[in-house]
Formats: C-alpha cells, structure tokens, sequence
C-alpha cells in the first residue's frame, strides 16, 4: 500500500450518505490509501461541493432522503465541470436492477456494504487511476487536434499559393498587362464593399464574402494553364479555337474542385470555383459554358464579370473611366446585371 499511497496522496474524494457511521469508516479507509477525504451528509450538499471544487471520485450512497444518489449522479453528469468526475455508488442493496441503473446514468461502480476495507480502496484506486489516464489521453487528444489543425492551415496557406503561382503563369501565357490581375482583384473587393450598402444585396455580402472574392478572383482564368499559348494570344480565332480557349473555364473549376476538402478552405474553393466557371455567363443567358441567365450565376461571378469588362476596356489607356462606363452601359442587362452595373456607377470613383 506503500507506493499506491504515495501514488494517491493528496488525492480529493467526496464522500455521500445521510448516515454518518458509514461516512466516517469511509472517510477512515480513504485517509488510509493518502488522499484526501470530503463528507457531505445529503445530495443536495454534495452536488454544491462537488461544482464548487470538483473532486477526483465520488463515493455515494443510493438511498438518501430528499436527492438520492441516482439524482446526485444524473446531475453531475449534466455539468460539464463534473461530467467525467468517476461515481462509484455504495448501497446495502445488491439487487442486479439498482446495479445496471446505476451503470446507465453514468456511474463507474458499485460497492455494497458493509464495506471491506481492501475492496473499497482496491476498487478507489484503480478508479482513481483509470480517471488520471482519461484526463492524460484528453489532453494529448486537445494537443493533437491543435497540432492537426496548425498542419491543415499551413496546407491549406501551401495549396492557395500554389494555386496563386499557376494562376500567375496562367496571366503570363495571356496577353495582359502585369498589373492587370491586381487591379482586377481590387476593383472585385470595392465593388462588393459598394454593394453591402445597397438594400439590394446587403444580406448577401458580408465583410468575410468581400474578403474571399478579393482572394478568389485572381483564380478566374487559372484555367488558362491547360490552353495552349499561341490561341491565347491569337486576335482572330476560328470556332473551333474559340471552343477550346472558352474551355479554360471548365479546366479551372475542375482543377480548383480537386482541392475541395472539409475545412474552412471550401469557402475560399467554392467561391473561386464559382467564379472560374461562370465569370463568362451573361446576362441575357448569351454566355459560356452553361448559358445561364440571371440569378442563376452566382453572385461572385457576376461581380466579376462587371469588373473584368471594366479592367479590360481601361487596360492600357484604351478608354477613361466615363467613357468604359458609357460602353457598359449599353450592355447592361445583356451581358451583366443592371443593379450590380448602377453601384459601379456610383463607386467608379474608387475603381483602379
């Protein structure tokens, strides 16, 4: 008994029961193995005690006027400070029932009196033991999940620069201008920063929404990369070619679509993926690859849409801000929406 002494000292256990001969002779046993014995006479006291300054065990008794012990139990097991507080219940009953009810609100044993000293302490201590190494593996589980979850941010800070790096290749085999991307990216975020101030839309774009399209709009041709070079660049191309350049939406979105996993990361995923497909639908239900019209393309896209045709026209020097936007407006509820065309109107002041 020596070393489990040692082993246990100190150790806070909560001794029930109305009678007070039993809670001495077990407050007796329990100094024995080291640790450190609390009485309570009645649930009501114990359940006070035990959230107050929750204990390593809980011995108590089933019969007890007022809270019983199945009671006592059943609210501890209801408090998160004592949920995994181990309850072994004593009675001078051995009735098969009390036992399995004992066992369904929680409860880790049964001992029956009159107590022998060596079974209450044996079946104490192993108790004591048992809930030390959950406590143990409850930790290494909380350390681990920390541990998961750091890895699977760095992937996922990994996956958006790769997907960033092919993108920017994807802008090289274009023939735009460097800045052409970055402008594109800003005008998407001020846009959308307009349109949250629009009874129109301000329940559909929060702050976190301007965030993820600022950071998924760069993603809109990543497709590109499986286009050849030479039709990227070409002026005049024949329908056959067209069909193959008009594909790099369907490429992106597939590509982007492999990266889909459960976490945080699908937000920023789905949004990009809405954009690389459908950046190129129109309005009127005149645009590529599905054709959709209207609010069937996602609102991502559709701000994109605005502000690529806006990007493209002001893109170097071709037209002034007034003038790309009296073009727009002839296409306005054709290839793009009108309500989302009128607060670019009004925020094109801002745009770069």
């Amino acid at each position: 008994m020596g070393h489990e002494a040692k082993e246990l000292k100190g150790e806070r256990i909560l001794i029930v029961d109305d009678v007070e001969t039993n809670r001495l002779v077990l407050e007796e046993i329990i100094k024995d193995m080291g640790c450190s014995p609390v009485l309570a006479e009645n649930g009501e006291q114990a359940l006070q005690m035990a959230k107050e300054c929750p204990p390593k065990l809980i011995l108590t008794d089933i019969s007890m006027p007022g809270m019983d012990g199945y009671e006592l139990c059943r609210n501890l097991k209801h408090d998160p400070k004592t949920l995994h507080v181990p309850i072994i219940f004593i009675s001078a009953f051995d009735d098969p029932m009390d036992i399995v009810e004992g066992f369904l609100l929680g409860g880790e044993d049964y001992i029956t009196k009159p107590f022998i000293p060596e079974v209450v302490q044996a079946r104490v201590g192993v108790h004591l033991r048992l809930y030390e190494v959950k406590n143990e593996l409850m930790e290494m589980n909380r350390r681990l999940q920390i541990s998961v979850s750091e890895q699977l941010k760095q992937m996922e800070l990994e996956k958006k620069n790769i997907l960033y790096a092919l993108a920017n290749i994807a802008l090289q085999n274009s023939d735009y201008e460097n800045d052409y991307m970055e402008r594109l990216r800003k005008n998407c975020g001020i846009l959308a920063q307009g349109m949250q101030l629009s009874p129109l839309f301000e329940d559909k774009i929060s702050d976190t929404y301007v965030d993820t399209i600022e950071l998924a709009t760069p993603l809109c041709d990543i497709g590109n990369i499986g286009v050849p070079v030479e039709l990227l660049k070409k002026k005049d191309l024949t329908e056959e070619e067209r069909e193959i350049v008009q594909n790099h939406t369907n490429i992106g979105a597939r590509l982007l679509s492999d990266l889909y996993v459960n976490s945080d990361y699908n937000e920023f995923i789905s949004t990009a993926i809405d954009i690389a497909r459908y950046h190129h639908e129109n309005w009127d239900g005149s645009g590529y690859p599905e054709h959709l019209k209207e609010q069937k393309i996602p609102l991502a896209a559709q701000i994109v849409a605005v502000m690529e045709r806006y990007t493209n026209l002001t893109e170097k020097g071709a037209y002034g801000r007034e003038e790309a936007l009296a073009v727009m407006k002839e296409e306005a509820g054709v290839k793009f929406n009108s309500d989302i065309y009128t607060i670019c109107c009004k925020i094109s002041r801002q745009l770069c």
